[in-house]
């Protein structure tokens, strides 16, 4: 697929991200229907309605290339694409319910197990990311868009890491420490990934957790930023395994931290 073709694609996708965006804080606002799924975690009407949403308008865009939905995956069914589409609708569920503000809308495009293209909206905090290739990784802040870098916005000799816990693991506060990390900030969802995208945060770690589509739209809009992102035991960062596991992760907004 042409370069020209996924700036297009992606770029037919942000009025969409938005919609949904702006329709998952009215559900929330009108009282949210929450079923458990079998997993034993969360879903709600706002999870399925912004999947309806995403998932049309990328049917749309591309009928052929095949969908992949945390809200409609069929977990026994292997993956055998090699290119195709991975859709988190909202990634941070249990926020999302909880009314806070990192919740994300997600949605990828694979190729040869790379997320090429992506597309992430953090609507309580009116951001919207966005990338179709290297170099071409953009952040639309309250309706401005500007093309992001991965350039340090903490201040000199200040490494700030990002957690999906409060307490993380001895295993991920030793990776850390590789890295003189100073101080450690909790953060939820694939927000996480954007805002190492932008420069504003420097690292996460994280053991094996999640599922592919939680990670691939964040991936493609870091990545393409310039952000450097393997295992904890730096092998490829790969996606379109059969099981849609992920493995453990390390995303570094650079080389050398300190600059």
């Amino acid at each position: 697929m042409k370069s020209s073709d996924l700036k297009t694609i992606s770029e037919s996708l942000i009025d969409t991200f938005k919609d949904a965006g702006k329709t998952s804080i009215e559900l929330y606002k009108r009282g949210l229907q929450i079923e458990i799924k079998k997993d034993k975690s969360p879903v709600s009407n706002g999870d399925l309605k912004v999947n309806e949403l995403i998932t049309n308008k990328i049917k749309n865009l591309t009928p052929n290339i095949p969908i992949v939905s945390e809200e409609t995956v069929d977990l026994d069914k292997k993956n055998e694409a090699k290119v195709f589409w991975l859709i988190d609708p909202i990634d941070g569920t249990k926020e999302y319910i909880a009314g806070k503000d990192e919740y994300t809308l997600n949605a990828a495009l694979v190729i040869n197990t790379v997320p090429v293209l992506g597309v992430v909206g953090v609507p309580k905090k009116n951001r919207l990311f966005y990338t179709y290739g290297p170099g071409e990784s953009f952040v639309i802040d309250n309706g401005e868009a500007k093309k992001i870098n991965c350039k340090k916005q903490q201040p000199e000799g200040q490494i700030v890491a990002l957690s999906s816990s409060i307490k993380p693991s001895d295993i991920i506060l030793n990776k850390l420490k590789e890295f003189n990390v100073t101080s450690i900030v909790k953060m939820a969802s694939s927000y996480k990934f954007c805002v190492i995208a932008t420069g504003e945060y420097d690292i996460y770690a994280a053991r094996e957790r999640a599922n592919e589509w939680d990670y691939a739209a964040g991936h493609a809009v870091a990545q393409n930023a310039g952000a450097i992102i393997k295992t904890l035991d730096e092998k490829p960062f790969l996606y379109g395994k059969e099981d849609y596991r992920n493995p453990s992760l390390l995303i570094k907004r650079s080389e050398n931290l300190d600059v």
